[in-house]
């Protein structure tokens, strides 16, 4: 009885940690990945790989929380999903789901543009920096969390984070000046 009692207790825990984080690791998996198909297979895989570790993830992570964890998974799977099919990640602009209230046409196509390029922009980041952005700006992640999923320092992470940024303004403006 004991040992059903904890498999009951173990998949209960797993449930509420898949209903938590489900949003997070298939948002991740889409901008890494750039199609809801693959994005959802990814997402999938990871709850997959997490499940077979869970209990040994919930004594190592001495009561912090799970979603770093989480994402270390999609990383990885998503780094395996490139190194297999050569690819490079592409969020259709339609997809990014931007949505204007009340905007004129003019404003509508220049917002559009603005969105395309910094999409362009992010995509041609190196991996590190475009997962760092990504995990911050997409799943609001903070400088803790992206280091423990991509298994930097907080200073590291910070740095990465930075440079990241500056790289895609210089990059913008470079575009602008053209």
């Amino acid at each position: 009885m004991d040992e059903n009692a904890d498999k009951s207790r173990l998949d209960r825990n797993f449930t509420d940690l898949y209903r938590s984080h489900l949003r997070d690791v298939y948002s991740y998996a889409y901008y890494r990945i750039g199609n809801h198909h693959d994005a959802e297979d990814i997402t999938e895989q990871t709850f997959l790989q997490a499940y077979r570790h869970f209990e040994r993830a919930q004594v190592e992570s001495h009561g912090r929380p799970l979603r770093p964890w989480l994402i270390r998974i999609a990383h990885n799977l998503a780094a395996n999903y490139y190194r297999d099919r050569s690819r490079r990640p592409q969020t259709p602009l339609e997809d990014a789901a931007v949505v204007y209230a009340l905007h004129d046409t003019e404003d509508l196509v220049q917002g559009r543009e603005e969105l395309r390029d910094v999409l362009e922009g992010v995509a041609m980041l190196p991996d590190d920096r475009r997962e760092a952005l990504i995990m911050r700006f997409s799943l609001g992640m903070d400088n803790k969390e992206i280091a423990r999923a991509l298994d930097r320092t907080e200073g590291a992470t910070k740095v990465l984070i930075h440079r990241a940024i500056k790289q895609l303004e210089q990059g913008l403006k470079e575009d602008g000046d053209e």
